[in-house]
């Protein structure tokens, strides 16, 4: 939805924002329902059937079992969980399988890991961004406690072949994590599909408030907490419920299991008009990733001649990401770009355009227009510049 004197939003990636549903059923927990979740009186009784409701809700989307959805704060939060969870529980295993495109959620706690003497496989990808599935089975041992991957990278969505690796990894009697936070809410996402252990949901990234996920585990899955206090989330995760946020993370599940489909197939189509109206216009613009095996809204491409932030800059009527990253005023390629194969210096015309629910077919028409133009205008001050 293109808002007056506002840029268009293409970095739903980063956030997304907040469903209207998502913030109507919340305002009530921040007023007159504050109940402590773990009180016995009618206040307390109110907010625990308010996090048990959306603890189911999360499952139905999922296709889990209710008990099997743990509440916690953030991505971050459910991958240390995950992660450094059942490695304390299998103390005697002593090797993680996760790949070199991780978010630094994943890849932090595996650092962490090898600091404890654990040994680490870092799987690469293919020129499409994609882990190949007899170097992941390759990888696998007798004292492989855990693989954990993402579902879809946060740069260029690239979908991993999570099912299949899953599959010949619990043959094995090794334990599956996935960190789900870019695809839930954007495509039908179902454990049991997956044949995953361990998920990790993250509620901003698809219309419910900062500050909330959730972390799936299957029955019988071996996992100890991270931290240590009361009783909470059955032992797993102790502290205070967030009660309002939990209600929001809630009804974006039950929004997404209704509409999900239609709403990926939508986004879909104008991600693929944008990438056809920018290639019409910008020779040689390249795709980073897999054409096919991403996420629906989203579009990673590289701009020639030109970095990435300079290109956004030059077009403030696009609010959108790079795949690169700026350190002491020196930007540098993206690490998950240049895994694939490309060179640093096309990495840094990378531009992440993330779409969501809001985007329209004219906010594609006048994003592509003004990035285009800007390309235009700052390859030609290059060639100016060389002459």
């Amino acid at each position: 939805m293109t808002v007056p004197n506002e840029p268009i939003y293409l970095d739903h990636n980063a956030t997304a924002p907040l469903l209207p549903e998502v913030v109507d059923a919340m305002v009530p927990y921040l007023r007159e329902h504050f109940g402590n979740p773990s009180s016995a009186h009618v206040y307390g009784r109110r907010a625990r059937e308010a996090v048990d409701r959306a603890r189911a809700q999360v499952a139905a989307l999922l296709g889990a079992a209710a008990e099997e959805i743990f509440f916690v704060a953030h991505g971050t939060e459910a991958n240390n969980l995950a992660i450094r969870g059942v490695a304390a529980a299998l103390p005697d295993k002593r090797h993680v399988v996760t790949s070199v495109i991780e978010h630094p959620a994943t890849t932090e706690p595996c650092h962490e890991l090898e600091k404890q003497g654990w040994r680490v496989t870092w799987l690469p990808v293919d020129a499409e961004g994609r882990v190949r599935v007899h170097e992941a089975v390759a990888a696998l041992h007798g004292d492989t406690a855990l693989v954990t991957l993402m579902h879809a990278n946060n740069e260029t969505g690239v979908l991993q072949p999570i099912a299949e690796i899953a599959r010949e990894a619990r043959a094995r009697g090794v334990w599956v994590h996935t960190d789900a936070a870019q695809s839930v809410g954007k495509l039908p996402v179902s454990v049991d599909a997956l044949g995953v252990d361990l998920l990790t949901v993250v509620g901003h990234k698809f219309g419910a408030p900062k500050g909330v996920g959730a972390l799936y585990v299957r029955r019988g899955t071996p996992l100890r907490p991270v931290l240590l206090g009361a009783g909470h989330e059955r032992g797993l995760r102790p502290g205070t419920e967030n009660v309002a946020s939990i209600v929001g993370l809630g009804v974006a599940c039950e929004v997404a299991l209704r509409t999900v489909a239609e709403d990926a197939a939508r986004v879909r189509g104008l991600r693929d008009e944008l990438w056809e109206r920018l290639r019409a216009r910008v020779p040689a613009l390249a795709l980073n990733g897999h054409p096919e095996e991403r996420l629906p809204n989203t579009l990673n491409v590289r701009f020639p001649g030109v970095s990435g932030s300079a290109l956004l800059a030059a077009a403030p009527e696009v609010a959108a990401s790079t795949g690169s990253a700026c350190h002491a005023g020196e930007e540098s390629a993206s690490s998950i770009i240049t895994a694939m194969g490309v060179e640093p210096s096309a990495a840094l015309g990378s531009v992440r355009l993330s779409l969501g629910r809001t985007t329209t077919h004219e906010d594609v028409v006048v994003a592509a227009d003004a990035l285009a133009a800007a390309w235009k205008r700052l390859s030609v001050g290059a060639q100016a510049s060389h002459t």
